[in-house]
């Protein structure tokens, strides 16, 4: 089976490419890189052609509010319109648990349109809502650090490996479409100011956490439940800690 990943070069892209090839198919990892360009057109009616199923994992290079709605519905167009005429089965699109609760950002107002706009194309279509990846807790950090402290609020999050990510996307990928919205996650709830105090304290950050129930997440306030599933949601089998381990010990490998 032809399966294109667009956004196949980036952190899940790479790894969901390597898992569905290991598994028999026929895998292109197109973006850019590879002169397959969904916001200009380039190279994807080349890229599709033959293809059963196209994922689509790309993200928006800029986060500002008009950037990421042009990237999101002018990329999300262009493939749909792309796939039908290549007479795609399946189109698979990683999203964000949470997203209709999210809309005072603007990257989640263009998630959301992303979203209606594969449901509406007529094209057989799973989208799978992912939460937070456990990768990008230093970047939580980061975005919410004054001086040595980092306030956070301690609203529910449930983050996840890109490897665990990545699997679940791989079987998505597999099944028969969904016609619907799924929901992948990690297996541990936690505050986000616990996550970040954790990630912070294994990898010898000095940083403090303060909880601040004020504190914005990547801008905006979240509500105690906002970034965790609604439904029953398949789990990943890696937790906060056994993640920092594999952190703990790629880093000694390569020191």
């Amino acid at each position: 089976m032809k399966i294109v990943v667009i956004g196949g070069s980036g952190l899940i892209g790479s790894k969901l490419c390597k898992k569905l090839a290991e598994s028999g198919q026929d895998v292109l990892a197109a973006s850019p890189r590879s002169g397959v360009n969904s916001v200009t057109g380039e190279g994807l009616a080349e890229a599709l052609a033959g293809a059963h199923v196209v994922v689509d994992v790309s993200n928006a290079p800029s986060w500002e509010d008009a950037a990421v709605m042009k990237f999101f519905e002018t990329s999300t167009n262009n493939l749909l319109a792309a796939e039908a005429k290549a007479g795609v089965r399946h189109h698979v699109a990683l999203s964000v648990v949470g997203t209709e609760r999210l809309q005072d950002s603007g990257y989640f107002r263009a998630k959301l349109v992303q979203e209606k706009l594969i449901a509406a194309s007529g094209i057989p279509y799973t989208i799978v809502r992912a939460t937070q990846f456990l990768e990008f807790l230093g970047g939580i950090a980061q975005a919410s650090t004054e001086g040595q402290v980092v306030r956070l609020p301690s609203a529910l999050m449930q983050p996840m490996s890109a490897d665990d990510v990545a699997a679940a996307l791989a079987d998505f990928t597999l099944r028969s479409p969904s016609n619907g919205i799924v929901e992948i996650a990690g297996p541990e709830a936690m505050g986000i100011d616990e996550a970040v105090r954790r990630y912070l304290s294994a990898t010898g950050d000095t940083r403090r956490v303060i909880t601040d129930a004020d504190a914005p997440y990547y801008g905006i306030k979240v509500s105690e439940r906002a970034l965790t599933p609604d439904n029953p949601a398949r789990l990943g089998a890696t937790g906060l800690e056994d993640w920092l381990a594999q952190v703990a010990h790629a880093s000694a490998v390569t020191a």
